[in-house]
């Protein structure tokens, strides 16, 4: 019974890791990073926002990363007057369903959704697929509907599955190079790491304090226990 309850709680995980049979490299973010976060602020207005938005944070907010409400307006602030007002993406919902067949989802919350994992692995895993309405797949999303918006930078190139062998083994995925881009596989794959660490620090803006907040509190009840503890023993040591 406990053996069937373990598999129930932890098959949803196993498949969403596995999603699309593609390994999941390990993110090397680190929200804690404001230097990377304000990259990936920048990266994210200049190549997601268009499509994308993140309706549920409003571009005062980046001032907490360490940007000035000025440095917001002159670099960031592209679908908004009023640095108030929140991040949404230029494209309406109609328009996305014309060229998409789906509307972009919001990604106030993707690497809370997806995982960070997740965004790293599929963001650098795109190939061109001729047979693809936008001429790219994914190899962590197949059939993934979004081509490839950071092409630029990475470059185009291809995917080569080989199955294994009468059913023994793993599937190898064999990469190669279609054409270059402006930034080596090195700056990209930082560029990705900036990303997800934007998008991760939107997710939860206050996960740094909430932790911090977390371990004082549990200090100050450590230390109200032993006082607690100390005043119990003197208040029954008269009683047997």
């Amino acid at each position: 019974m406990r053996k069937l309850l373990l598999i129930a709680l932890f098959a949803p995980l196993a498949a969403f890791a596995s999603e699309g049979g593609y390994p999941l490299d390990p993110s090397p973010h680190n929200p804690r990073d404001l230097v990377s976060v304000q990259n990936g602020a920048r990266t994210f207005v200049n190549y997601c926002l268009g499509c994308h938005g993140a309706q549920y944070v409003r571009y005062q907010g980046l001032t907490a990363i360490g940007l000035s409400e000025a440095q917001i307006r002159d670099n960031l602030m592209f679908t908004a007057e009023k640095i108030g007002e929140p991040m949404r993406g230029t494209m309406s919902l109609k328009e996305a369903k014309q060229w998409f067949g789906v509307a972009p989802p919001d990604l106030s919350v993707i690497a809370r959704s997806r995982g960070a994992d997740w965004l790293y692995t599929y963001l650098r895993t795109f190939y061109r697929d001729p047979n693809a309405a936008t001429g790219w797949n994914n190899a962590v999303f197949p059939n993934v509907g979004m081509p490839h918006a950071l092409w630029t930078l990475q470059g185009e190139r291809r995917l080569e599955v080989e199955a294994p062998k009468e059913g023994h083994g793993h599937v190898a995925y064999k990469w190669s190079e279609g054409s270059r881009g402006t930034q080596s596989a090195t700056e990209y794959d930082a560029t990705v790491r900036d990303l997800v660490n934007f998008l991760v620090y939107v997710g939860e803006p206050h996960a740094s304090s909430r932790r911090a907040i977390g371990v004082i509190t549990l200090f100050f009840l450590g230390v109200v226990f032993i006082f607690a503890y100390l005043l119990k023993k003197e208040y029954w040591k008269d009683v047997h």
